[in-house]
Parts: C-alpha cells; sequence; structure tokens
C-alpha cells in the first residue's frame, strides 16, 4: 500500500510517496520552502503543491507538523504561525486537499518511522528519538508505545529553553564550531538521561549525517546513536499514522 506522507517542518515542507510494507520511499523527496508567514492558508497552498507535484489521487495522506497535535486540533504551534493554535487541522485539511488527511506531530512521525524500520526496531525498555533541526523535536517511546506531544526539546534552560541552545539552527543561528555547539547539547542529552533514564537515545534530522564532526564532544551514560532514516523518516511516520494502528 502507498500512501503520500508529507513534513511539514519551520523551514522546508518534505514529501514523497511511501510504500508503508517496506518503509521506503518511491520517488525523488520533493521539498518546497515554508511560507513566511506559515499562516493556515498558506502552508495549505504549498500542501497543494505537494500534492499536484506527484498528482496524488490517493484517499489518504498523512503529515508530520511541528506542533501538538491532539484528538485533530493543534494545540501548539512551534516554528509555525500562531494562527494555527487551536486549528481544527484534520478537519481544515481534509476539506481543502479533498481526501482524509491524518496529521501527527512531527517527531512523532520520525520516532514511529524509526521505531518501525530503523534502529529503534525491536528495542525495548524507553527510547528517546530527537531530531535537532529548526527546533529540537521529540518522541518518546516505552516498549514500542509511543508516548505523544512529548516535546522535550522545550525544557527551560537559560534564558529559554533547550532548542534556543542546542538545535541545529541555534548551532547556525550563533555561528558557533561543533565543539562550542556540541556542549549545551551534552546538557541536553544529561538532562534527558536525568529525567527518563532511557535505554537508547536516537539523535535524527538531518544532522544526523554529521556526528562524526561533534560526537566525540558528547558524554553521555546512556547508549547513543543517529537514527538510520535520516530526512526520510518523518516522510515515512506521516503516512504510518494514516493507518491508526502504527504503535507498535
Amino acid at each position: 500500500m502507498e500512501i503520500l506522507g508529507i513534513d511539514v517542518g519551520g523551514t522546508g515542507i518534505k514529501s514523497n510517496i511511501v510504500d508503508l510494507k517496506s518503509g521506503n520511499v518511491v520517488n525523488n523527496r520533493f521539498k518546497v520552502k515554508t511560507p513566511i508567514p506559515a499562516t493556515p492558508d498558506a502552508v495549505m497552498a504549498s500542501l497543494k503543491e505537494s500534492i499536484d507535484n506527484f498528482n496524488w489521487k490517493g484517499q489518504q495522506i498523512g503529515i508530520g507538523f511541528p506542533a501538538v497535535i491532539q484528538n485533530g486540533i493543534c494545540r501548539t504551534a512551534s516554528n509555525i504561525d500562531k494562527a494555527f493554535i487551536n486549528f481544527p487541522i484534520d478537519a481544515a485539511f481534509s476539506e481543502t486537499l479533498g481526501c482524509e488527511v491524518t496529521v501527527i506531530n512531527d517527531a512523532d512521525a520520525a520516532g514511529i518511522a524509526e521505531m518501525t524500520f530503523g534502529k529503534g526496531k525491536g528495542v525495548n525498555g524507553t527510547v528517546v528519538f530527537i531530531t535537532l533541526g529548526t527546533g529540537i523535536g521529540s518522541a518518546i517511546f516505552h516498549n514500542g508505545v509511543l508516548i505523544p506531544n512529548t516535546e522535550m526539546g522545550h525544557l527551560l534552560y537559560k534564558k529559554s529553553i533547550f532548542e534556543k541552545y542546542a538545535s541545529n539552527a541555534a548551532r547556525e543561528r550563533r555561528k558557533l564550531s561543533w565543539k562550542q555547539w556540541a556542549k549545551d547539547l551534552n546538557v541536553y542529552l544529561n538532562h534527558l538521561n536525568l529525567i527518563l533514564t532511557p535505554d537508547l537515545i536516537l539523535i535524527g534530522g538531518g544532522i544526523s549525517k554529521n556526528f562524526d564532526l561533534y560526537g566525540q564532544y558528547l558524554d553521555v551514560p546512556v547508549r547513543l546513536e543517529t537514527a538510520s532514516l535520516l530526512n526520510d523518516a518523518g516522510i515515512i511516520g506521516a503516512a504510518m499514522a494514516t493507518q491508526k494502528n502504527y504503535i507498535l
């Protein structure tokens, strides 16, 4: 079965058709810039562009979105326009796009994919999956069961929250070396270990491919690995979310 999966991020919207049985993407990934401002109407226009690119005629679409999604309602707006707060996202997207749309937190989507087809597959205990991009997304699993909408990037740190210091965007904005940036990331990972006592921490997002540049500066007393699905994880997990039975 093939489903169109779309990963909405703070800077880009990525999409592809996913084979749900294998977890493989079928075509070349399509990407457009996230509109500024990223209002509901603007985002829906970008989603239509993604659908048109694949000439998608299917009855379902899965979307990973940078916000808390609770019972089809967008409750927060992380790196997206504040107009999305309390927005009926499932219903509005379904009506506008003309098919059944399932929206899920973007980090939860990526985590689901990694736990099903990546390095998290078959791992029991507590697994913490984080994405380091425009912000910091998180997905927590215990014995394969997702605890949704955890938003661990929003834990308080210094004068703000961790994602303002330890995300990839923070590294670029502050013009830090990998070693300098890794200091705050190391504090973050150790804090996650303190409060969650995970058996495994998986680092995802595009920056995971650069782990050899900063991994040597991390000292965390827990198994730490980079995720294997990289930038396709959010797309794959979004497509999986349409089936409603993605919990492992």
